[in-house]
Parts: structure tokens; sequence; C-alpha cells
């Protein structure tokens, strides 16, 4: 197949996924500023120089990577949202919010959105993750059918869970971490 009919996009495409795939661990750990785009091209088994032909600069890589967070956080919310179909929105949310604490057992992501929320400095880094927040914010509105309360509390406990996974304050046993984690269950994380 030639680049003409399609092969050669396919290619980049799958390419670019591979990428990303490897980029979301990587930035995980180190975040925007520390972490070299080597790393991530050395991982996927690509040349760095392609990496930039894919994504045009580090910054790019590292603003991709942050839309494929986000529409996982979306496909998550979709996920527990069909699994309250019929609730109120109460129970739609409370749905939407059990899929999101399974989605991020997964320290990467977490991790992911904790090093962009440092990094909103950098003005493109702060549109992405102001894109990712108006997206999920829509969508959990739209899905439920909470009011703006509901919705805003729905996130506030978002928030919430990311500092008790953050911090992994589910193995914290002190009156602190207890009066931060209490009442929020979170999922047994992945063994790794």
């Amino acid at each position: 197949m030639s680049p003409k009919d399609g092969g050669g996009r396919s290619t980049a495409r799958a390419r670019r996924s591979l990428i990303l795939g490897h980029a979301v661990p990587a930035f995980a750990r180190g975040g925007y500023r520390a972490t070299p785009v080597t790393d991530i091209a050395d991982a996927a088994g690509i040349s760095q120089a392609y990496v930039f032909r894919l994504f045009g600069s580090k910054l790019g890589l590292f603003t991709a990577t942050l839309e494929l967070c986000f529409e996982r956080v979306e496909q998550a919310l979709r996920e527990g949202a069909e699994g309250s179909l019929g609730g109120s929105a109460a129970q739609v949310l409370e749905g939407m919010g059990d899929a999101y604490a399974a989605l991020i057992a997964d320290r990467d992501l977490i991790m992911l959105q904790v090093h962009a929320q440092s990094a909103t400095d950098v003005p493109e880094i702060r549109e992405a993750v102001r894109k990712g927040y108006a997206s999920a914010v829509t969508l959990a509105h739209s899905l439920s059918g909470g009011t703006r309360d509901q919705v805003q509390h729905f996130f506030a406990m978002g928030l919430m869970c990311h500092l008790i996974t953050a911090l992994d304050l589910d193995e914290v046993d002190a009156p602190w971490a207890r009066t931060l984690a209490n009442g929020m269950t979170h999922p047994l994380r992945p063994a790794g």
C-alpha cells in the first residue's frame, strides 16, 4: 500500500498512538520539564526526529498526551453514566465518579494531570488543561442532567480523589488522612 492510498497515514497514526502510549507514563514520572523526548522515543523504538515530525515539538507531544488523558476521562464518564441510566442526576454522577475513581487507580493518568496542572504557566499547557476540563464538565452536565451545584460538587470530589490517589492516603493510618479520605472509596490499584 502506498502513502497515496492511506498506507503512510495509517502508519503515522499507529506510530502516533504508540508514542502517546509511552508518553503517558514518561510524563507521569517526570512532568513536562524534566522528561526528555529521547526517553519516550527510545521506549517507543522510534527516532526522536520522527517524534518531532509527528508532534512538532516536545510541547506538541505533551499537549497531545494531555488530550489522550482527557479522552480517557471522558470515556470513563460515559461508561459510568451508561451504568446509571434511568437514575437521578445524583445517581448518574455517582456512577461517573466510580468510573473515574477506577480510571485514576492507574497512577500514570493521575500523575500526568498533576504534572500538567503544575506546568500551566506555559500558555499552551494551560489552554490544553482548560479545554480538557471544559469538555469534561460539559459532558458531566449533559450526561447527568445535574445542576451546576451538583456538577461543581462532583468535580470538587474528583479533585479530592486526585489528592487521595496522588498521596496514597488510603495507605496512611493517621487522623488527618482519614479526615480527607472519609467517605471516599477507591478500587485497588493494579499491581506494579
